[in-house]
């Protein structure tokens, strides 16, 4: 397929703003989108202009492949509003490469990088009135890309839309979390699509995570389909175990999402004098640090809660309670991450670019 670029972008302003009727205070997270968007489709091998204008609703072919063979793709990004009022974007070159990566895994076309990042800034731009410096306030950044061939053909789709959407944002996943170790279901397997962020993924998760909903964990930490003694994710997100004063979490694969918070917050405690080990975690390992009282925290990364603590989990119906620590590797490694994407302290990593 060709991807010829087109290097403009077309702004269709709104006529009115409906930030005044937002109250930024008591944000349900995703719930709530900016004044505009931006929207490029891919026809007849090629991709148009990229159109930044007013959000509304789509109007798509009820035969639209995305509704029937599920070709769509997403990605979860953040910018944050320093004191200066400058906006600034976290490692964007990273969900960048990813969101290509699950494009060819799905059988859809790459993005320009023009469109793609460009394209984003332009758009935080235009609606940077939405982002706001207070603390705990971040946009959320929703790029995504759907099949809009028409036609029931069980084949890839000639036609494509791209977007991206922007949501104001507060904290995400807060309370405490109980989690549920996966004996049956599985997020992904081997040769499957799970490194890849394809939406059908995620709705695969909805059930088994309803089920532990109903016993009263609020996610899921997923085990490797294969044998079920690997722990691999938990609910949308990477996971850290520490265990004494070694973080654990296991390595990315064809099953395991490559996280860039995960990532990240690897390098941010290694660079603390933290101890990290990338290697397959068992299950069977975890349940004996717990009876040993060696397992100190696990905890989630992902962007759109950073780092997520657990309270405890559950597994073959045993409940595990994790001890409540000071000092925590959970609390250190989000204060340090937080700060820098908030540009509170210096990036001596060189991940925030500047929009």
């Amino acid at each position: 397929m060709s991807t010829t670029q087109t290097n403009k972008i077309e702004t269709i302003k709104a006529a009115a703003t409906k930030i005044n009727e937002v109250d930024f205070d008591n944000l349900s997270f995703g719930a709530v989108f900016t004044d505009h968007l931006l929207e490029c489709d891919f026809i007849n091998g090629e991709w148009q202009q990229p159109v930044i204008k007013p959000y509304a609703p789509l109007l798509l072919d009820p035969s639209a492949k995305v509704f029937h063979y599920g070709q769509a793709i997403f990605e979860g990004m953040k910018a944050y509003k320093d004191t200066n009022n400058d906006i600034w974007l976290f490692r964007p070159d990273e969900n960048y490469k990813r969101f290509n990566a699950s494009a060819v895994r799905m059988a859809m076309p790459e993005v320009p990088e023009f469109v793609f990042i460009e394209g984003l800034k332009q758009l935080l731009k235009l609606d940077e009135a939405w982002v706001k410096n207070e603390n705990g306030s971040t946009m959320y950044i929703r790029p995504f890309m759907i099949a809009t061939g028409a036609g029931v053909v069980a084949n890839p789709s000639e036609d494509y839309k791209f977007m991206i959407l922007l949501s104001p944002a507060k904290a995400y996943y807060s309370g405490e979390v109980k989690v549920l170790i996966a004996e049956h279901f599985s997020r992904a397997a081997n040769g499957g699509i799970g490194a890849a962020k394809a939406a059908g993924n995620y709705a695969a998760q909805f059930y088994p995570t309803t089920l532990a909903n109903k016993e009263g964990f609020q996610q899921v930490i997923w085990t490797d389909d294969a044998t079920h003694t690997k722990l691999e994710e938990a609910g949308t997100m990477n996971v850290f175990f520490r265990i004494n004063d070694t973080l654990l979490t296991a390595p990315v694969s064809e099953r395991i999402l490559d996280g860039i918070t995960r990532k990240s917050l690897i390098d941010m405690a290694k660079k603390e004098g933290i101890n990290v080990e990338v290697r397959p975690v068992l299950v069977s390992e975890l349940v004996e640090a717990s009876e040993k009282g060696t397992l100190k925290e696990i905890f989630g990364a992902g962007t759109a809660a950073v780092v997520n603590p657990i309270a405890g989990y559950s597994y073959k119906e045993v409940y595990y309670e994790l001890p409540k620590i000071e000092n925590s590797f959970a609390g250190l490694l989000k204060e340090k991450l937080t700060s820098l994407q908030n540009k509170l302290t210096e990036d001596t990593f060189g991940w925030t670019v500047k929009v």
